[in-house]
């Protein structure tokens, strides 16, 4: 959802809106009721009344559609609960369905998932959301994790391994996760191809924010999906099968194992990702030569990156402009807060591809002399708190003026 689509619901002013406006893409299928004019005196407004079901708290809404031909494309969808768009996070989601056998008088369901939540996560990897999602109509018996090739095939290496008795030769070769500079070398030289790159230079990308938050969120995640698939489901397997006996006197045996297992795969999927997002801004650096030092130790402190290395940063002699702290994470919520810490008597970038920070986070930010560096569609984005904010710039404008030609110090050329 757009931040119009909920800051209505916290007493912000934002005209006559009081619901969320639907696509025309989404409003032009069958998936709401028909629009119809019901005021023959104003022609150019369609509109229909609808019943909604909300399962979170099993309330039954009358809703109403209503698409001002005159004005634009999209539906205003009002009628709905206004407790569940409070205070919610930015990039937010509303999902809905249509039901097999209506609920009282409803044929519709509807809830909201905040972006923070867990569920959000959950919602992203079960319908494989891109990182430049919007909106989508999705036919549940088409929703996958995986390719169904991939899955037959893996289905069929452990039976046939099951089989044979090599299922611990199976496990053994899938037993180690690829590390996650494999993985980002992988995703890198992925995306090189798709677009008939030969490097990842930021001045050689129009929008070099967009082709970090596409390499780290779609194409390595993926990739990483595969191979936690192949590994996860051995694990499982060898859990359920080795004591020899029942089904369902191995799950509750194994049960403990399982629930481990699944709490690291949970674990290992957050850790993995803001090592890799370095790694990925650690590649446009190199290919855009620019002098920089990673991971260097400094008072206790470990930056991120420091431009252009530690030695002038440490230099008491030099000005302020003649170093920067390039930080990166993911995912910021809390986290950003370490970064406040880290005062070098130079400017402090934070790098993120994540949707989801708060107007009053990115306030704090400013006051903390920190500048959001952001991929350049998230910069202008409505689903966003960045647009207006004077400190959060994009990373084309960071490689282009804070990093550019006329720093020369930052550049080994």
């Amino acid at each position: 959802m757009s931040r119009n689509d909920c800051v209505w619901a916290d007493g912000q002013e934002f005209g006559h809106q009081n619901g969320v406006y639907i696509p025309r893409e989404i409003r032009e299928t069958d998936f709401f009721p028909p629009l119809r004019n019901i005021n023959l005196e104003k022609p150019h407004i369609f509109e229909t009344p609808f019943s909604t079901f909300w399962p979170e708290t099993g309330e039954i809404r009358t809703s109403n559609l209503k698409h001002y031909s005159n004005k634009g494309s999209e539906m205003h969808f009002t009628g709905v609960p206004k407790e569940y768009f409070t205070e919610l996070t930015p990039a937010s989601m509303l999902l809905g369905g249509t039901l097999k056998k209506s609920h009282g008088e409803s044929h519709h369901w509807f809830m909201v998932i905040d972006s923070a939540s867990d569920e959000a996560e959950i919602l992203e990897t079960i319908f494989d959301l891109s990182a430049d999602f919007h909106f989508g109509l999705f036919a549940p018996k088409n929703i996958s994790n995986t390719s169904h090739d991939e899955s037959e095939q893996l289905i069929q290496e452990l039976s046939e391994s099951l089989k044979a008795g090599t299922l611990d030769a199976f496990i053994a070769s899938v037993s180690q996760l690829p590390p996650s500079s494999v993985l980002a070398s992988r995703a890198q030289q992925e995306y090189l191809a798709q677009h008939g790159l030969q490097t990842l230079n930021p001045y050689e990308l129009e929008n070099p924010g967009d082709a970090i938050m596409k390499i780290s969120r779609d194409i390595e995640y993926k990739l990483y999906k595969r191979a936690e698939l192949r590994h996860r489901a051995a694990e499982v397997v060898r859990i359920i099968t080795e004591k020899n006996t029942d089904l369902v006197t191995a799950v509750v045996r194994g049960f403990p194992e399982l629930d481990a297992t699944f709490l690291s795969a949970s674990q290992h999927r957050k850790s993995r990702a803001g090592r890799s997002f370095e790694q990925h801004i650690g590649r446009l650096l190199s290919d855009g030569h620019i002098s920089f030092e990673e991971q260097a130790v400094t008072g206790g402190r470990r930056p991120d990156f420091v431009l252009p290395n530690l030695r002038t940063l440490k230099d008491t002699t030099r000005s302020f402009n003649d170093a920067l702290i390039l930080s990166a994470k993911t995912t910021l919520r809390e986290r950003w807060k370490q970064i406040a810490m880290e005062k070098f008597n130079c400017s402090l970038f934070l790098a993120t591809v994540d949707d989801r920070v708060s107007a009053d986070a990115i306030h704090d930010m400013q006051h903390q002399e920190i500048c959001l560096v952001v991929p350049e569609s998230l910069k202008k984005s409505k689903e966003t708190c960045y647009k207006d904010k004077e400190n959060v710039i994009t990373f084309r404008r960071f490689f282009d003026v804070d990093v550019g030609s006329d720093r020369l110090n930052f550049l080994n050329r």
